[in-house]
């Protein structure tokens, strides 16, 4: 199938390709015509799958047949800044030749910023719960009429604690809407959000398995909490460790770690819930060009993180979620490029590292030879 099977507009599917892309992903493939036809959307998929543009293109195609609506029409909520600014740029990407406005809005920065973003009247609005529920209470945005609700990387949400704000904020929703919700897992919190948010919904589901078949090369070292930044040090002499992300499990751990490569004289930035948006924004711009080799993030702050041609992904920390995991090393792999995702694994953590081999299904390959 072709993006032009899908009886897009024209317009939209110039933007597509623009970006040169052919061929819809399989989650696009099927959620796409599901949206255009009306129905509910639960979709569950990981990163770098092509969920963005699997609720974003549809969307965008029901909202070009009738723009004379100044209101805000689609509401998308994200966890996180980076993925409400991934998103919302997704929208102006694929709605670029359309005369529909998208806004962003995000905890970080001054309000007031947010309030002239409101005021332009955005037909789309893309926010993180906190930020958007204390711009509604003061009267600034209006969810009246709002006709598309997308609820991204819900089990995220649930695990930083906005729960009660999506409830607050859905509270306050039209209560005829179409609705998608995308999550990663699925575990019991999220499954009662389904049933609460949406009806008779079209299930789309896309194996974190498939993670196996897109190249990435799994590799876990065997190393003690206090040599862990050392055997990192001398990984990263290793020419072939272009584009690295580190996940470090604290804020101020991950501090340590840029900290250290730096005074290895590799350019490193630390990105976490600590550093300001401006901080951030320039950290990810400084990777994204190549001008940093590393960026060593928590996982909070680094969902939306989307680079292309991210050669490594190191695990300073084994996850003890086994679905974090996932999440983690499908940042690299991208499209089929193919990756390498490294672990550091101490003894207190062999039981998270099993867990992940037995949600993966298979086992991850072991260095040995390493000082």
């Amino acid at each position: 199938m072709l993006f032009q099977d899908l009886n897009l507009n024209p317009a939209i599917i110039k933007a597509i390709e623009d970006q040169k892309y052919k061929k819809p992903t399989p989650i696009q493939e099927k959620a796409i015509p599901s949206v255009l036809s009306g129905k509910d959307l639960l979709g569950c998929a990981q990163t770098g799958t092509g969920k963005t543009a699997a609720f974003a293109i549809p969307i965008l195609q029901k909202l070009s047949k009738d723009s004379s609506n100044n209101k805000i029409r689609a509401l998308i909520l994200a966890p996180t800044r980076e993925l409400a600014t991934q998103i919302s740029e997704s929208f102006k990407t694929y709605g670029q030749h359309l005369d529909v406005q998208t806004g962003v809005v995000f905890g970080g920065v001054t309000p007031k910023r947010h309030i002239k973003v409101l005021k332009r009247e955005p037909s789309i609005l893309v926010a993180t719960p906190g930020r958007l529920l204390d711009l509604v209470e003061k009267g600034y945005a209006d969810l009246s009429s709002v006709e598309f609700f997308v609820l991204d990387e819900a089990d995220s949400m649930l695990d930083l604690g906005m729960k009660e704000d999506v409830k607050n904020i859905i509270s306050k929703l039209p209560k005829v809407r179409q609705n998608m919700l995308f999550s990663a897992t699925m575990p019991k919190e999220v499954s009662k959000l389904v049933n609460s948010i949406l009806i008779n919904p079209v299930k789309i589901e896309v194996e974190s398995k498939s993670l196996n078949e897109n190249g990435i090369r799994q590799q876990v070292y065997f190393v003690e909490e206090p040599d862990k930044t050392s055997l990192l040090l001398q990984l990263l002499k290793d020419k072939t460790f272009e584009s690295v992300l580190v996940f470090a499990r604290t804020k101020k751990k991950a501090d340590k770690i840029s900290k250290a490569i730096n005074i290895a004289n590799i350019r490193s930035k630390a990105i976490h819930g600590d550093k300001n948006q401006s901080e951030r924004q320039k950290a990810l711009e400084l990777f994204k060009n190549k001008e940093a080799r590393v960026l060593v993030a928590t996982d909070v702050a680094a969902r939306g993180i989307d680079i292309d041609k991210l050669s490594h992904v190191v695990n300073m920390d084994i996850p003890n979620v086994p679905e974090v995991y996932i999440h983690r090393i499908g940042r690299t792999g991208r499209a089929g490029m193919g990756g390498t995702a490294i672990s550091f694994c101490s003894n207190q953590e062999t039981t998270f590292l099993k867990d992940i081999e037995k949600l993966q299904g298979k086992s991850i390959e072991v260095v040995k030879s390493h000082p």
